[in-house]
């Protein structure tokens, strides 16, 4: 806007000087604008580093505009998924059905397939590698820890008495071990009946030992054993397993009570020996 000269006279009068002037352009030149570098970061604002105030983020051309909505973010960073758990553990299903003896004692040793592995001392299978019989209890005693070797103390003396009934030995014929390798122990240090979990965790290496050994009859001592291996509620009766031959990795399998039972109801004793029979029984079917 010009400014007329007799205004200019009267405002210097008052002492308002100078008086700023728009510089005028020659006519059809038109205004240039300022250039702006098209990577210049934008000029920050008064004040927007004082606390409290959070500066926006620059922008990145690699990541285009700065999104304005929930809708237009990126997606969150979630960290990639945990390895499976027999990875994880360090010894897969397939490694472990591979394994010959000696590494699978050396698999069971390093074992961290459940809770008991904080205190672990594992109970390893014992008697001949190539065997008729094969013969598992349910979980590791306390017995069994500190002899280092399954079914131990009185249970283990009656249980070669009756193997001795059917003219086998454990050195000879029958490969002994426990489904959960691991003693379960309870909070005040003793016993206890072990978990679903416990028992799934050793199945696999219980199932490598008995194709390692070759026989051809499994004998279950005890609830926990039978339903472990058939694959039952470990709840169940054994009464639901007793007297029939079922069938385990192409082995005859027949569940019969545990000694450390017999013990308690020598009653009982007529029915294992009825479980024998039938063993020796599928045994001689298979031409062992």
């Amino acid at each position: 806007m010009s400014v007329d000269p007799r205004d200019e006279i009267f405002l210097a009068e008052m002492g308002i000087t100078p008086l700023w002037r728009l510089r005028r352009q020659p006519e059809g030149e038109a205004a240039a604008e300022p250039e702006v570098a098209a990577d210049a970061a934008p000029a920050e604002a008064p004040g927007m580093h004082a606390p409290g105030v959070i500066a926006p983020p620059p922008r990145d051309p690699a990541w285009g505009a700065i999104p304005r909505t929930t809708a237009e973010a990126p997606a969150p960073w979630s960290p990639p998924a945990p390895p499976a758990v027999e990875e994880e553990q360090g010894d897969s299903l397939e490694a472990i059905a591979a394994m010959d003896w000696d590494a699978l004692r050396a698999a069971i040793a390093r074992c961290k397939r459940c809770g008991d592995c904080a205190t672990r001392k594992p109970v390893y299978g014992s008697g001949p590698q190539t065997a008729r019989w094969f013969a598992t209890a349910g979980a590791s005693s306390a017995q069994d820890e500190t002899a280092g070797a399954p079914l131990a103390g009185d249970a283990g003396k009656l249980f070669d008495n009756m193997l001795a009934a059917v003219a086998l030995t454990r050195a000879q014929d029958v490969y002994v071990t426990n489904l959960v390798k691991c003693r379960p122990a309870s909070a005040n240090g003793g016993d206890r009946a072990p978990s679903a979990e416990e028992v799934a965790a050793c199945r696999p290496f219980v199932a490598r030992e008995l194709a390692l050994s070759g026989a051809g009859v499994v004998l279950t001592l005890g609830q926990i054993a039978a339903n472990g291996l058939l694959g039952k509620p470990l709840q169940e009766p054994l009464a639901g397993a007793r007297g029939a031959v079922h069938r385990f990795q192409g082995a005859a399998l027949v569940a019969t009570l545990h000694p450390g039972e017999l013990l308690r109801r020598g009653a009982d004793k007529a029915l294992a020996w009825a479980d024998l029979c039938r063993a020796r029984t599928s045994d001689a079917r298979t031409g062992r």
